[in-house]
């Protein structure tokens, strides 16, 4: 991003992305149409980028090496290759602590500490915290949903509520939690810090949250209580989960977190037998391919935003969206609105951060918007839409845990936190309440990095 005001605005070097938003949304919806099962995520997304690559190669000036040495700069910005080495990282925690029965324990804690009159509300404050500490929405929702359908079917719970509850709370901390794809892309490509993110985007989610709970507890009472039978956890296995999020939270170097965090997981896993020292590598490289997907979409990601940008598409986009674009609050409105419509077009918030990212990037230097809101607002969006549209990851498999029992349509009413954190994330803009981290070190725009504490 480093020459955009430079290139000369071209709306043609904007087809390689269209091409592969075309190409990965419409593989799609045939397949929807045509009754696949999660028909969206069939076609790769690292396959699909690769379309959008070698259109670029085909249109843009230039010979085959110049083009290819422009694609490997963006590919291997620092920016990227931090944002893939903490994938990697963080896929290996997640693993790891799962190999030796960390989320077993997690659920199984919360679920033996709540009232039975209250397990909707439990739900979701139990997706909430596996999801944060995890760092992945589609792992909670895979993991509790099966729990709380059994249970709601044993307790004369609504089944629609208990499972929007989870999906809810499964957002939650897909869109806060230090060790996220969706934070870590949106805190790289914002060159803002992840403690930074968490505190703004605390402050707008907690709201949505809590009302959520509030109404989860009156309206998720089942109609006869039915006691819950015996359920078996280990409190140490909880403990690197707890670790990770306070190290993160306090602004400890986020490779050690997580590489501590995997230590300590891969230790308790071996003193209590579920891992031995050559489990415990194996699971940390399982860690590691689970990321193959995200790892490499970034990469080509950030190689074609690099083609596009030299080009002049990124400069042409932006002097489109300025038009409309009065001060500091519409641009908040304006990249709130361009990583909603990315998501629903792709439907992955991931790729919809990675790819609207150095758009905000720009809007936020050039009406002095703090990288700190921008990445919050791009994080909160996506994972809003991500966790409404019907053909997103999150609803699909919700849905198909129940057996087909339950609809997106049946769903959409009830998502309460999804529709409380878009209303919230709006009044943050124009009453900013979130932004007390902000005031106390504002941004230096000359360094792109916030003040320190001790700044006068």
């Amino acid at each position: 991003m480093e020459k955009i005001q430079e290139n000369k605005p071209k709306a043609k070097a904007l087809i390689p992305f269209i091409v592969f938003i075309l190409l990965y949304l419409g593989t799609g919806i045939i397949l929807e149409l045509s009754g696949k099962e999660m028909a969206f995520y069939q076609l790769p997304a690292p396959v699909a980028i690769i379309a959008g690559v070698i259109v670029a190669f085909i249109i843009f000036d230039g010979s085959i090496d110049e083009k290819f040495s422009d694609f490997a700069r963006g590919c291997g910005h620092e920016n990227i290759l931090i944002m893939c080495f903490i994938y990697l990282f963080a896929g290996a925690f997640a693993t790891v602590s799962k190999s030796m029965g960390g989320v077993d324990s997690t659920v199984n804690l919360g679920l033996s500490l709540i009232p039975a009159q209250y397990i909707t509300a439990g739900m979701f404050v139990i997706s909430a915290f596996l999801s944060v500490a995890t760092g992945t929405s589609m792992g909670t929702i895979s993991t509790v949903a099966p729990i709380a359908i059994a249970t709601a079917n044993k307790a004369g719970l609504n089944l629609t509520l208990i499972v929007a509850a989870i999906i809810g709370g499964a957002m939650f901390g897909d869109n806060l939690s230090v060790i996220s794809d969706t934070t870590i892309a949106a805190t790289r490509t914002q060159n803002c810090e992840l403690k930074d993110k968490f505190k703004v985007n605390f402050y707008i989610a907690l709201p949505a949250a809590l009302i959520t709970f509030v109404l989860l507890i009156f309206f998720g009472k089942p109609e006869t209580v039915v006691p819950l039978e015996q359920l078996n956890f280990n409190i140490v296995k909880v403990l690197p989960y707890v670790l990770v999020l306070g190290l993160a939270i306090s602004g400890f170097n986020v490779f050690m977190t997580l590489g501590i965090g995997t230590l300590v997981s891969g230790i308790i896993g071996i003193i209590y037998g579920d891992l031995n020292p050559l489990t415990f590598a194996q699971s940390i490289y399982t860690g590691f391919a689970g990321m193959n997907e995200i790892f490499l979409l970034s990469m080509f990601t950030g190689g074609l935003a690099h083609m596009v940008t030299e080009h002049g598409g990124l400069q042409w986009l932006l002097e489109k969206i300025q038009k409309i674009i009065k001060g500091e609050k519409s641009a908040q409105i304006g990249i709130s609105a361009i990583a909603a419509v990315t998501d629903m077009a792709v439907a992955n918030n991931t790729v919809a951060i990675i790819i609207t990212g150095p758009i905000a990037k720009e809007l936020s230097k050039k009406y002095k918007l703090d990288p700190r809101k921008t990445a919050s607002l791009l994080d909160i969006w996506t994972c809003i839409l991500q966790g409404f549209i019907p053909y997103g990851a999150q609803i699909l498999l919700a849905g198909s845990l129940t057996s087909g029992a339950l609809s997106p349509l049946d769903l959409f009413p009830l998502l309460w936190y999804q529709q409380l954190l878009a209303v919230f994330a709006i009044i943050s803009i124009f009453i900013p309440y979130a932004d007390g981290l902000i005031k106390k070190r504002p941004w230096n725009w000359e360094l792109d990095k916030a003040e320190m504490k001790n700044s006068k």
